[in-house]
């Protein structure tokens, strides 16, 4: 018996050991591949400002919108990006199911860039924020958020203001 105890233990202990490397070794290059965690991340929670009435560009009939119903924050546009994504904050008691907002688009010495009106289809709960997306306006890709990381390649950046033109109230449930 003992001889054949002193086989078994030449023979398998290396084995065993060769196959604990090889679980090992397969564990971490498995784990390198499938990481999936980024570092130096920060976060783009700059409130997007609001526009002011008094400024003259908007229409008067906007006065009676309350312009504290919807917050913007975490307003994000790439050079590359052909979508604008930001979060949205209901503060209101009521649900909302759509979201109308002028947004005016400027240059860093705040010239004019363009403006438009987006309706954003969102289903918000009093309270709620939700991030959504809108088709870019910048269709050539050559403006950044400032806000944003600067892109490698040359691109403008421009600032963005919302005003709150409407809000839908779903009736019932």
């Amino acid at each position: 018996m003992r001889r054949n105890d002193r086989h078994i233990r030449v023979v398998v202990r290396p084995f065993l050991l060769m196959m604990v490397t090889a679980v090992l070794l397969c564990a971490n290059t498995i784990d390198a591949r499938t990481r999936t965690t980024r570092k130096n991340l920060h976060s783009n929670q700059v409130p997007v400002m609001a526009l002011e009435s008094s400024d003259g560009l908007l229409p008067d009939s906007l006065a009676c919108v309350d312009a504290d119903a919807v917050s913007l924050k975490g307003y994000n546009k790439r050079a590359s990006d052909s979508k604008e994504s930001f979060f949205i904050t209901n503060n209101t008691a009521s649900r909302m199911s759509a979201v109308r907002l002028l947004l005016r688009y400027t240059t860093m010495d705040d010239q004019l860039l363009t403006q438009r009106s987006v309706t954003i289809p969102v289903s918000l709960m009093p309270g709620e924020t939700k991030l959504v997306s809108v088709k870019s306006f910048d269709i050539q890709r050559l403006f950044y958020y400032y806000a944003g990381p600067q892109p490698r390649k040359a691109a403008t950046p421009f600032k963005v203001a919302f005003r709150l033109t409407g809000y839908d109230v779903p009736v019932g449930h």
